[in-house]
């Protein structure tokens, strides 16, 4: 039987000139959440020239990222952020993406992902006790720095400096920001103008490679045996499953900027939001807090306490299915493609959102709630759908960096948490704002008491 039309499914229709992208652009957390209550798990609109299908069924979710990935490339705006993020891992595509990803992979095994659990523990350790009693601060602010530092950490081996961490990460942040321009009909023409934000990004930009340059530099005039921190394993890393050869300095360099700069935002994000939600749900935060005291009593955590901290991982797990660090996913068609029973024309974009998705209540009873037990009842876990659930993506394009994220999520979790309490300031709700990643738009506020009075 022959496939329908997609053009065919309902939607949303613009009720004037431009109405749609303003929208999307404008509130498009609950733009999307909209669209797909109110015209189902596969839906179709246009913007300017483009057809744009908005999936939310689990099933069909697998069918674009998975069984058919081979139909689809990445979508319109992630391909136009490569003036952020350079062609890395990210942002490239076919065999340069695949190559990429074959030399890149080493470098993220599991065993070599463990050897940084020292590196992480130590600075969660030097940014906790850097804290007083009854302080207030921007946890955001906090997270931010912390993993800026673990990521210049275990990519360089670099102890860097607490001033150059800032100006890191205000670089990266600016470069971030860039990323909703991607979205405007006139972006790359608006990227060319001598505007304050461009010249402020271009400078930022220029930090930023130039610092990953001169350790790039550096580490090819003096290698040294027994390194692994990542940019060691990736200057090492040999293609033999192709041309046999390695990165270029520029290959190297783009993969440096994306994993740099996605690695530490996403986790920061991640771990911000678990805090606010911590703060906000004293209860969850107790019961966390028993268990690192019967787990570790007051040790580093290591990766042989993960199978016991069952808790402090559904926390984590919890906080990235309400507040996904990504939190829409877009593919682009490349040619004529079912699914389900309907056809995707080619350049027609696919978008499947981590945050309309991880809020179906379909799938997640009560789901605005911050409940962490949900992922301890097995019945539940086995009968929910696989891509109910999808923080870090799936596929051949899924996030290389997933395991890292839960070991330094887990990490700094544990290693802060059995030393401070955190506290909400106020009751005002969180502004979000969704860049390239889902992060807090003001900082979040919190107030911090030690455990150990």
């Amino acid at each position: 039987m022959s496939a329908k039309s997609s053009m065919l499914l309902p939607g949303p229709r613009a009720r004037f000139p431009g109405d749609l992208i303003l929208r999307f652009r404008g509130r498009p957390l609950p733009f999307l959440t909209e669209v797909a209550r109110r015209y189902g798990p596969f839906t179709h609109f246009r913007i300017g020239r483009l057809h744009y299908h908005l999936i939310s069924d689990p099933r069909l979710i697998q069918e674009v990222l998975v069984t058919r990935a081979d139909c689809f490339t990445k979508g319109p705006a992630l391909r136009k952020a490569k003036v952020t993020l350079g062609e890395g891992l990210l942002t490239s595509e076919g065999d340069l993406h695949k190559r990429q990803r074959r030399l890149s992979q080493p470098a993220f095994h599991a065993q070599r992902v463990a050897a940084y659990v020292g590196v992480m523990t130590e600075r969660a350790l030097r940014v906790s006790q850097s804290w007083r009693d009854g302080q207030t601060l921007d946890m955001h602010q906090q997270m931010m720095g912390l993993t800026l530092g673990i990521a210049a950490a275990t990519m360089f081996g670099a102890d860097v400096a607490p001033e150059r961490i800032a100006q890191l990460g205000h670089a990266m942040s600016v470069s971030v920001r860039m990323f909703m321009r991607a979205l405007l009909p006139f972006g790359e023409l608006l990227n060319r103008l001598p505007l304050p934000q461009n010249v402020r990004f271009w400078k930022s930009w220029g930090q930023l490679t130039d610092t990953i340059n001169t350790f790039i530099a550096e580490r090819r005039a003096k290698p040294e045996n027994g390194r692994n921190d990542l940019l060691s394993l990736l200057l090492k890393a040999q293609d033999v499953e192709g041309d046999g050869g390695g990165m270029s300095d520029q290959q190297l360099r783009h993969e440096c900027v994306t994993l740099f700069t996605a690695g530490h935002e996403t986790t920061a994000n991640a771990l911000t939001f678990s805090w606010h939600l911590l703060a906000k749900h004293p209860e969850v935060q107790e019961r966390m807090h028993a268990e690192l005291r019967d787990v570790l009593n007051g040790r580093a955590p290591t990766t042989d306490d993960f199978p016991r901290l069952v808790y402090t991982r559904a926390v984590f797990a919890e906080s990235m299915r309400l507040y996904p660090p990504a939190w829409v996913v877009g593919r682009q068609a490349i040619r004529d493609c079912r699914i389900g029973d309907c056809t995707i024309p080619e350049r027609g974009v696919v978008l499947m959102s981590q945050w309309v998705v991880h809020r179906d209540p379909q799938w997640w009873p009560e789901p605005d709630r911050f409940d962490p037990s949900r992922w301890l009842d097995e019945s539940s876990r086995t009968t929910r759908p696989r891509y109910a659930y999808f923080p870090f993506g799936s596929g051949p394009r899924q996030c290389i960096g997933e395991p890292f994220a839960w070991l330094e999520g887990m990490l700094v979790l544990a290693t802060i948490g059995q030393m401070w309490r955190v506290e909400a300031t106020n009751d005002a709700p969180l502004e979000l704002e969704p860049t390239i990643t889902l992060r807090p738009k003001r900082g979040v506020m919190l107030r911090l008491f030690s455990l150990s009075r």
